[in-house]
């Protein structure tokens, strides 16, 4: 990764969308000096009549690329160049930083155009992903590759579990089985492994790709 790494967050407040940034430099920067880090305020966000209407804040920040960088495996730098080749021949205008950090290569995207990377339902991303660790694969180095679009994932991940937890209660409270919309392989995985240990239900997918679903059962259903 070369020149500064550049994130944008948001919050009910500058300060919190702030400090939702920092954590997410923190996380792209290695020993991030947080002295360095320059914000931009994009939006001071409203609050709306009676709470109506509300706008969070929206904030950039933008921190110098850490020195360890230069400690990346070639298969890190290869990654990032995929993924940067790909945004750029779809049309989005993004950025793509690397870190690597036991054995997991991570490449965050951010810019402008983050709904054209990720995709309806992370869909897009998900195709990134996998053709990135398929390419991380050839030869005799093995990576474990992750694409992820200025915190999407952590993001999409708590709604997926707390849509987990609720199809769970609803499955058992009804002693009927709750079929969730059509997810990828990658989102289908996080519903499986938030109810695996659920002593109430079970899970299993249905269909056929790309509409592919999951279905949380109760234990010892008829179905």
């Amino acid at each position: 990764m070369t020149g500064p790494v550049r994130v944008e967050a948001t919050g009910e407040t500058v300060g919190e969308a702030k400090w939702t940034a920092l954590r997410e430099l923190e996380q792209l920067v290695p020993g991030l000096d947080r002295e360095s880090v320059h914000f931009e305020i994009l939006s001071e966000g409203e609050r709306g009549l009676l709470g109506v209407g509300f706008t969070p804040a929206h904030v950039a920040a933008e921190a110098p690329a850490s020195s360890d960088l230069a400690e990346l495996s070639p298969e890190a730098a290869a990654a990032r160049e995929f993924v940067q080749r790909v945004a750029n021949a779809i049309g989005a205008n993004v950025s793509a930083v690397v870190v690597q950090r036991e054995g997991i290569v991570t490449v965050t995207c951010s810019g402008a155009d983050l709904g054209l990377l990720i995709g309806k339902h992370g869909q897009t991303l998900d195709a990134i992903q996998y053709l990135a660790n398929a390419i991380a694969r050839v030869g005799d180095a093995e990576h474990d590759v992750v694409v992820d679009a200025a915190g999407y994932r952590a993001r999409r991940t708590a709604t997926l579990d707390t849509l987990a937890r609720e199809s769970a209660r609803r499955a058992s409270g009804t002693r009927s089985r709750v079929e969730l919309e059509p997810m990828t392989a990658v989102e289908r995985k996080i519903i499986h492994e938030a109810l695996k240990d659920d002593p109430e239900v079970e899970t299993a997918s249905e269909g056929m790709e790309p509409n592919r679903y999951v279905v949380v059962l109760p234990r010892h259903s008829a179905d």
